[in-house]
């Protein structure tokens, strides 16, 4: 089995300057035909006390307006120490939304902390992809040990 040929990749989100009070959306995806997605966050920079979040919200529209956070779909690290966080992800899996369009979500509060890029990967869909979508895939290969 090939994650290449059985999932989606989509770059999501771009990284986010440090700050204590960050509110910052991934792209929207549209889940039909797929049962699943993870989102996954790098921190690239925390100070002690900070608390970064990694939400999924949901819609049956394609509109931020009246997404809604996915109960018990929120990753969240607090910052014991400076940079400790740093270099770590925030994951988030959510199998079989109820709503067709999901986000994520990166939060900051009381401390800076900056977040990296956002990856979103589909999985288990109905129809796999013949290949990545070259919107968010430069390159791709898949290939069988010998």
């Amino acid at each position: 089995m090939s994650l290449l040929k059985t999932s989606l990749l989509d770059y999501a989100g771009a990284a986010v300057a440090a700050a204590a009070n960050t509110d910052s959306n991934s792209s929207r995806l549209d889940m039909s035909g797929w049962d699943g997605v993870v989102f996954a966050c790098t921190l690239t920079d925390s100070v002690a006390t900070g608390v970064a979040a990694l939400t999924v919200e949901q819609n049956s529209a394609d509109s931020d307006s009246g997404m809604a956070a996915i109960s018990g779909a929120v990753a969240t690290a607090t910052s014991a120490g400076n940079d400790d966080l740093n270099g770590k992800l925030l994951v988030v899996d959510v199998f079989r939304p109820t709503a067709r369009y999901v986000q994520a979500v990166r939060t900051s509060s009381v401390a800076n902390i900056a977040f990296g890029e956002v990856l979103a990967i589909r999985y288990r869909g109905r129809k796999a992809p013949t290949s990545q979508s070259s919107s968010t895939v430069a390159a791709s290969t898949f290939t069988v040990g010998s």
